[in-house]
């Protein structure tokens, strides 16, 4: 048996264990990992280490074969923090390159793949660099921070056939899967409207404070990378990006591509006929946001219509759950987020159809990790349970809604011309500006 081969058979063995690696102590892994062939190793480099891109690096070690070579991150706070976390994994983190500038990174010859944790306008660029560097990619969602940046990106991995997982892990977890199976069997009818919402209780925008000098440690400027040039503040920083246009679309798309990824894979859509967005700044009006708290977006597909609801600040969305898909059909309605899903009766149905909640029974980025390893070492990008076409697919959905709501225009999609119908809307909205020197590779 191949050196290959027995990687993916011990993963295979991992995985029939029961939601695979998380279920090992660190002795374990440290058990699996010595008896992988060197030429089996996986050597990854991670870029952006301070929100999911250090969840992304801790699910990655629990996969046999992978090792961390390399971290970047713009702030040293940062990477002295997340150095100082390995230990209780049993990684030595003396053995561990760090840079604050991810092209030296890229120039690492020993590194196979990377990571993009960055905030979302970097996502675009440092894909494609490392395409161009011959490394594979597991890019953080949503995976382009325009409309053009995402088909780049797809024109990326085609040109130099690099392997690109995006994010997305739910598509790795069962009870998600399971559930869409099930919309697919029409044991739920006519499905004429999907429901997806997305209130969050517990997040809101940074205060009004004063510009100021970026803290020790933080290389500002290259923060900002192609973003336009603004001064240091600390509520435009870190995990607040998501709320400036500049950097980010908000709730849309930060939960969206998530949650709207499996509305349009229960329905099969495509992209849809048009688009309406109403929203705005209700909740906080008092604190540093541009995009909007509270919006309600309505898409019009062939034969269905999807809405989509979000709303920080507060818990109470659709069916009593923070979030949610539902497939609303005429035997009955399937209701699915990251707690399980159930299918509750419709009354007026002859064909009533009922389905008891079925709750997780794995976890969904380790399962991700362990889907894109494995189609690192197949090198087939069939294999990807999220591939960058995909990720292209459902971010480019959430940018329509957020461009209906920044123009206040009901905009229409021409499939056929790739573009909206109204010329003015692609001149300001399919592709976002770069500034200070830099610009999106044409590929």
């Amino acid at each position: 048996m191949s050196s290959r081969r027995k990687f993916l058979h011990q993963s295979s063995v991992v995985m029939g264990a029961g939601a695979l690696a998380s279920v090992f102590d660190n002795k374990a892994f440290a058990y699996f990992k010595n008896r992988i062939a060197p030429s089996d190793q996986l050597n990854i480099g991670a870029i952006g280490i301070n929100g999911m891109g250090w969840s992304n690096v801790k699910a990655a070690l629990k996969v046999p074969g992978v090792n961390l070579v390399a971290v970047c991150d713009i702030d040293k706070n940062v990477i002295d923090t997340r150095l100082g976390e390995l230990a209780a994994i049993n990684v030595d983190a003396s053995k561990i390159k760090k840079y604050d500038d991810y092209r030296k990174l890229m120039a690492q010859k020993d590194i196979d793949a990377v990571i993009i944790g960055t905030p979302d306008h970097w996502h675009a660029l440092i894909m494609i660099h490392a395409c161009e560097a011959g490394k594979d990619v597991y890019v953080e969602k949503p995976v382009g921070n325009s409309i053009v940046e995402c088909n780049t990106m797809v024109a990326a991995q085609q040109r130099y056939n690099k392997i690109v997982q995006c994010g997305q892990w739910q598509r790795s977890q069962k009870h998600f899967k399971d559930a869409v199976d099930f919309v697919h069997s029409g044991q739920l009818g006519n499905i004429r409207t999907v429901k997806v919402w997305c209130y969050q209780g517990w997040m809101k925008p940074g205060p009004v404070v004063p510009d100021s000098a970026p803290p020790a440690g933080v290389d500002y400027k290259q923060w900002l990378g192609p973003a336009n040039i603004r001064p240091f503040n600390s509520s435009r920083f870190h995990f607040n990006f998501r709320w400036f246009w500049d950097y980010a679309g908000g709730l849309m798309t930060d939960w969206g591509v998530h949650l709207l990824d499996y509305g349009l894979l229960g329905m099969k859509a495509d992209l849809p006929i048009s688009v309406v967005g109403l929203g705005g700044r209700f909740a906080y009006p008092d604190l540093y946001e541009e995009t909007p708290d509270t919006l309600t977006t309505l898409y019009e597909f062939d034969k269905f219509n999807l809405v989509w609801d979000s709303a920080m600040g507060i818990d109470n969305g659709s069916y009593g759950r923070d979030h949610g898909i539902a497939f609303i059909g005429n035997n009955g309605t399937l209701i699915l987020d990251r707690g399980g899903w159930e299918v509750i009766e419709e009354k007026q149905s002859k064909n009533k159809v009922i389905m008891p909640f079925q709750k997780p029974s794995d976890n969904g980025l380790d399962m991700h990790w362990i889907n894109f390893v494995g189609a690192v070492k197949s090198r087939n990008s069939a294999d990807l349970h999220c591939p960058i076409q995909a990720g292209a697919h459902v971010a480019t959905v959430a940018q329509m809604g957020n461009i209906s709501f920044r123009s206040g225009q009901k905009v229409l999609w021409d499939k056929a011309k790739g573009a909206f119908t109204d010329e003015a809307l692609n001149k300001e909205y399919l592709m976002k500006e770069y500034y200070n020197g830099y610009k999106l590779p044409t590929v």
